[in-house]
């Protein structure tokens, strides 16, 4: 699994699309579908959207991502950070936002490599 971070519009999907010879149905996209851990994707992009629909459902995040990753062991999970900021006020998007770094946290460590990307400059953090 390779993970790649940044801001929102920052060119993380076409770094990924470039970097591994992705086309646009190669990616999924947690903004418009869903996904389930027996989901099979070369790519799957705005994860911490996918996080926020497990929360609104009471799932674990990390529990589903650790199944997500045994069916997609060579998965590109491409997600925003959202953790820069002021603290929101609401709970629940307090709560989001911790468990995006947490999961982000726990994909960087099983992840081949880890890139941050910034301008559509990929910055290689591991790998």
């Amino acid at each position: 699994m390779n993970l790649i971070i940044g801001g929102s519009y920052s060119g993380k999907r076409d770094h990924a699309m470039k970097k591994y010879n992705l086309k646009h149905d190669d990616i999924k996209d947690c903004s418009k579908e869903i996904i389930t851990d027996k989901t099979t994707a070369k790519c799957v992009c705005n994860y911490e959207l996918q996080i926020k629909k497990l929360l609104e459902k009471n799932c674990d995040p990390k529990a589903f991502t650790n199944e997500f990753l045994k069916t997609n062991p060579n998965v590109v999970i491409i997600m925003n950070e959202i953790g820069n900021g002021i603290i929101p006020l609401e709970r629940f998007e307090r709560q989001w936002r911790e468990e995006v770094g947490r999961t982000g946290c726990l994909l960087a460590e099983k992840a081949l490599s880890v890139e941050r990307v910034i301008c559509g400059t990929a910055v290689k953090i591991k790998g």
